[in-house]
């Protein structure tokens, strides 16, 4: 039997206000968040209709903050196809007491938001260390760490990967590389640098699939390029769904017509192999 397709980054927003109140990071909700909420409901039902079969669900920080309720209370739901990466904040002294209590209740793996949709980058907090000791627990309880940074993070990141070699690091957005020169991508050359840190994992979301279609860029040349020094076993796919406009079905039509130069065997880790090696319960 093939194995299940995988999404490592869909979102989901509450209908409910009153039990899982807006409290956005850095105080500014999300536009997408607003226009575009999409309940865990609405998630497995887009799911069955494109033909996903289970999901690392990220918790919207650009909603929620450090409050992980909803995506935990809503994975456990669906704990047969879904699991949960959750957000706490790393520069506390009580984030390991807080990273326990949170996967008491489910939690599956962290993800640090650097900036994004509402606030530029800021990738300090990275490497600060006061951050270390929710990273040597993450290593202690084999949490995969995602990170949302631009190549300005990357320093840190590689950083990062060289102090906790036993913590599966995932880039989200592939670090959002500059490809829009073409190959050999000497723009991306800060993201193919990461390739010799084994714990570096890349997540492909719809921005990649859509930078790959501009100006001298080609699914053709960068994806194959990406694979050759990264691997397919350290990359997988991410909708980014709601976040990113249209239909889960049409998102992963996106991805699957932009891999489609691969063979076989590297997409079938890429949309499904790897996200059950990074989040077992996925298996």
């Amino acid at each position: 039997m093939a194995s299940p397709i995988v999404d490592i980054h869909p979102h989901i927003i509450s209908d409910d206000e009153t039990r899982y109140p807006p409290a956005p990071l850095f105080g500014k909700r999300s536009d997408w968040s607003k226009e575009r909420p999409t309940t865990v409901e609405t998630l497995i039902a887009s799911m069955d209709a494109a033909g996903v079969g289970k999901a690392a669900v990220v918790h919207s920080s650009t909603t929620y903050g450090f409050d992980n309720s909803y995506v935990v209370d809503s994975c456990a739901r669906y704990a047969d196809r879904l699991v949960a990466v959750g957000s706490v904040d790393v520069m506390q002294e009580d984030a390991p007491q807080r990273i326990r209590e949170w996967v008491g209740r489910g939690l599956a793996g962290l993800r640090l938001f650097t900036g994004g949709s509402t606030k530029e980058f800021d990738p300090s907090e990275l490497d600060d260390p006061r951050s270390f000791p929710a990273w040597e627990l993450c290593a202690e309880l084999g949490l995969p760490m995602c990170i949302q940074t631009g190549p300005v993070g990357l320093p840190q990141v590689t950083a990062l990967a060289k102090r906790f070699p036993a913590v599966p690091i995932v880039l989200d957005h592939l670090g959002r590389p500059d490809v829009l020169d073409g190959a050999p991508y000497a723009n991306a050359q800060s993201l193919f640098d990461l390739a010799p840190y084994e714990n570096i994992f890349l997540k492909l979301t719809p921005r990649i699939f859509g930078d790959v279609k501009k100006e001298k860029a080609s699914a053709e040349t960068f994806f194959p390029r990406v694979v050759e020094a990264f691997g397919a076993k350290r990359m997988a796919w991410g909708s980014n769904y709601p976040t990113s406009p249209g239909a889960l079905e049409e998102i992963l039509g996106t991805a699957q017509a932009g891999l489609a130069c691969l063979n076989a065997a590297d997409r079938a880790w890429i949309f499904g192999k790897t996200a059950q090696q990074l989040y077992p319960a996925l298996g």
